[in-house]
């Protein structure tokens, strides 16, 4: 277990933790360096992602190794049209005598140590279940059995099916909104990272991959005091703070930069979004990323960084441009951040 000090040596100590966190993951999960930073920045933030990709590039891999490195519990449950509330604190079975018998479910398991929580498919369950699993993000605890079950270490992270239509329930925007990111988790561009991937036999049993992860490279119960150390410890400039809040505006009223984007009327563009929590979530990210790359100070190139993962799915739109929503999107971020100047 990693002590805590002052809030200085605790971002000195903790500084190269953090680093060793990425190498330890990208043994496993190759041509993903991107996704690996924007998670670790999460995790220092204690914040939960939303993750983005098609079936099979990886994702609970990642997870698994994430989870392996902190030192915490890993579960995870699948979304479907019957799932339950219920489903993920109990399980009700017969036993080998007969007998109906309880048993803890994927959120009691591990009790207190659970670490990482991952949601498969978590647009193929009902609203009542997306309702349970905004409480463990907001408050980080449940209720079952007549009291209260905290887990003061759980991130969770969740995927969506984005093939399948029928027989799913979108997630509001209330709920997205408490995903600090959304992540998209691509295929591998680099040639070698692929080949490896496809003929390394090494790659084909995740288990005995996952081995090769240090375990325990984080301390999880010291996490949070971690996370509030970066947010004390990295400042923003008044100039910073400034370009912030321009960006801000840009992104809510674009047609005052100028800003055009084919085929889109920007002056009914964007609808709403960009809310004082969201903008706080991307100061946080940003002075997380800011520590990774060695400064005690938020430059706009950090918080570039994370903007379209922070914001990207806080920002509403038209919903007449909603089925070209993510070009539309990035491009409007594109042209605030051309036509805001840095500091």
């Amino acid at each position: 277990m990693h002590l805590v000090r002052d809030p200085d040596s605790v971002l000195s100590d903790w500084h190269g933790h953090a680093l060793r966190f990425e190498r330890e993951i990208g043994k496993v999960v190759l041509g993903q360096e991107r996704v690996i930073r924007l998670l670790t920045i999460a995790t220092f933030a204690r914040g939960h992602v939303l993750l983005e990709g098609d079936v099979g590039v990886g994702k609970t891999t990642l997870l698994r190794a994430m989870a392996r490195a902190i030192g915490g519990a890993f579960e995870r449950i699948e979304g479907t049209i019957d799932l339950m509330p219920g489903d993920l604190v109990y399980h009700a079975h017969l036993g080998e005598d007969g007998k109906p018998r309880i048993d803890p479910g994927p959120l009691l398991r591990q009790g207190e140590d659970l670490s990482i929580f991952f949601f498969n498919e978590i647009n193929r369950a009902r609203p009542q279940v997306h309702a349970l699993l905004l409480r463990l993000m907001a408050e980080r605890s449940v209720s079952a059995f007549n009291r209260e079950y905290r887990f003061p270490h759980v991130q969770v992270f969740a995927d969506r099916n984005r093939v399948e239509r029928e027989e799913t329930f979108e997630l509001p925007a209330a709920a997205r909104d408490r995903f600090l990111m959304e992540v998209q988790v691509v295929m591998p561009q680099a040639d070698e990272a692929r080949r490896s991937l496809v003929f390394d036999p090494r790659f084909h049993d995740v288990d005995a991959l996952l081995m090769d992860v240090e375990s325990g490279v984080l301390d999880p119960e010291a996490l949070g005091t971690v996370a509030r150390a970066i947010q004390i410890g990295v400042q923003a400039s008044p100039a910073l703070e400034a370009y912030t809040l321009a960006l801000w505006d840009g992104v809510r009223r674009p047609q005052a930069l100028g800003l055009s984007i084919d085929g889109v009327d920007i002056n009914r563009l964007v609808q709403g979004g960009a809310s004082p929590r969201g903008m706080s979530y991307l100061v946080r990210a940003a002075r997380v990323r800011a520590w990774i790359e060695g400064r005690d100070m938020v430059v706009p190139e950090d918080l570039r960084a994370v903007f379209p993962e922070v914001m990207a799915h806080r920002i509403f739109i038209d919903p007449v441009y909603e089925m070209r929503r993510e070009p539309i999107v990035a491009a409007l971020i594109a042209g605030v951040f051309e036509r805001v100047p840095a500091p």
